[in-house]
This record gives structure tokens, C-alpha cells and sequence, in this order.
């Protein structure tokens, strides 16, 4: 991993498989994990307040704007597969410099990257 990624800090909801924790901690990444009793608002809470990318294999935190969350990575790869997981995430984090602010869904094929949702002011 470059150092430019290393500033990354991540937070994995609790559907994530344990082998990208142990993944991305042995690239020297900073990790949280998310307890499966913490509601969906505490995980973007916690995500904005702390400036951390929520990994998650849940739609929900999709249709999440800009002042409630920090950024999400959709993970769209079949779970009983580990070394895809692992692979499409490693070439994510070479190629993608910035998550703030974005929607990432992420497959075995790439990605796609969109920006969140904005709070529209009156």
C-alpha cells in the first residue's frame, strides 16, 4: 500500500467478513468495528464524527447524506467469497484516493463511485 492511503481510517459494520478487518489491519489501517446491536444512525454518526469510511453489505446506508455520514463503501461481492473480497478492496485502495463525501459500490469487476446525497438547505 502506498503511504497516501494509509490516512484512511475505516469502520465495518458488523455483516463484513472478519477477513477484510484483518486485511486492512495488517496494511496498518485504521479499524473499527461495529457491534451488531448499534442502530444504522449511530454507525453514521460515528462515521462523520470521526471522519471513517463505514464498509457495509447494506443498502440503507446508501440514501445517507453528506451531514449525516463521512463516506460508504456498498460492498456488492458475493460473501462466501473472501479472496474477491479482499482483491477488489486492495485495488480500490491503489486507485482510489478519496472516499469523503462518496458513494462507493464495489464488486468483483471494479467499482463505481458516486457523490453522497446533500442536505438541501431552505
Amino acid at each position: 500500500m502506498s503511504s497516501s492511503t494509509l490516512n484512511h481510517k475505516f469502520l465495518l459494520d458488523e455483516n463484513v467478513r472478519v477477513e477484510l478487518s484483518r486485511f486492512l489491519k495488517r496494511n496498518h489501517f485504521d479499524v473499527k468495528l461495529v457491534a451488531k446491536s448499534v442502530p444504522d444512525y449511530q454507525h453514521a454518526s460515528i462515521s462523520k464524527k470521526q471522519s471513517r469510511i463505514l464498509v457495509t453489505n447494506d443498502e440503507d446506508f446508501t440514501h445517507y447524506t453528506t451531514d449525516e455520514i463521512f463516506s460508504v463503501v456498498w460492498l456488492r461481492i458475493d460473501q462466501s467469497d473472501a479472496h474477491a473480497l479482499i482483491t477488489s478492496f486492495e485495488k480500490l485502495l491503489k486507485q482510489l484516493k478519496t472516499f469523503k463525501g462518496k458513494l462507493v459500490i464495489l464488486n468483483e469487476k471494479g467499482w463505481e463511485e458516486f457523490p453522497l446525497f446533500e442536505e438541501v438547505k431552505f
